[in-house]
């Protein structure tokens, strides 16, 4: 079986499936780059101060307050677990639909949209920001968790030659070393791959711009903060 058969396997028309698959690529990453910024940092001023997109940062801060004494937040502890589960449950959707590639894709960004349009709903009605250690704001924040948990999947699963979203620090580890690398003129450390450079600046820059825009837009706008990812993701949908 060829590799394009493998990967959109009930596909009439596996080039042009696969021609989908390489604009997805090289286009999805960066706008879902910024949705994850937006996402963690609307969490993390309006939700109790967890992070909503990087879960394992959570472990950081609820080792802190620990240690300092600090007020227990049942949301930092339950992140993770619900973080793996909506993982197991969006294989379970792309399981069951038999799609895979852009079809899958889109299917999964759908599904992420829906969530962030959830989490939009239940703060605007809920005000969970007014009361972030409550049981209003640890639910938003594990909807808002599984809508992260939805993209991560998303790309592994249906964009798998895509680079992640989630390991930011990974992708300033390799920005900086590659930028090195290419000012040097001695024999370079790494592979030369100039694209994949690119596409993980495009990816640093595109968090940044998401937890930029989504600081200020949590000053003015409040819950309806929310409302940004929520666009974005639509816009995802949308793209081919």
């Amino acid at each position: 079986m060829s590799t394009l058969a493998r990967i959109v396997p009930n596909s009439a028309h596996p080039a042009d499936d696969a021609a989908e698959l390489s604009r997805l690529e090289a286009r999805l990453p960066p706008l879902l780059s910024v949705i994850a910024g937006m996402v963690d940092l609307t969490g993390f001023f309006t939700l109790g101060h967890i992070f909503t997109a990087h879960i394992t940062g959570n472990l950081v801060v609820a080792a802190a307050a620990a240690v300092q004494g600090g007020p227990f937040n049942l949301a930092q502890a339950l992140a993770i677990p619900v973080f793996m589960l909506a993982l197991a449950v969006v294989w379970l959707i792309a399981q069951a639909s038999h799609r895979r590639g852009p079809s899958l894709a889109r299917l999964l960004l759908l599904v992420q949209f829906l969530l962030l349009a959830a989490v939009l709903i239940f703060s605007v009605i809920t005000k969970p920001s007014t009361s972030q250690h409550a049981l209003m704001a640890g639910i938003a924040v594990m909807i808002a968790v599984s809508a992260m948990a939805c993209q991560y999947a998303l790309l592994r699963l249906a964009i798998p030659g895509a680079i992640s979203t989630a390991v930011m620090t990974g992708n300033l580890t390799n920005t900086v070393l590659s930028l090195m690398d290419l000012s040097s003129s001695r024999h370079p450390l790494l592979p030369v791959d100039a694209d994949r450079l690119r596409r993980s600046l495009h990816l640093l820059f595109g968090f940044l711009a998401g937890c930029v825009i989504a600081a200020a837009a949590v000053s003015w706008l409040g819950d309806w903060a929310w409302s940004l990812p929520v666009g974005l993701a639509a816009v995802a949908i949308g793209i081919r």
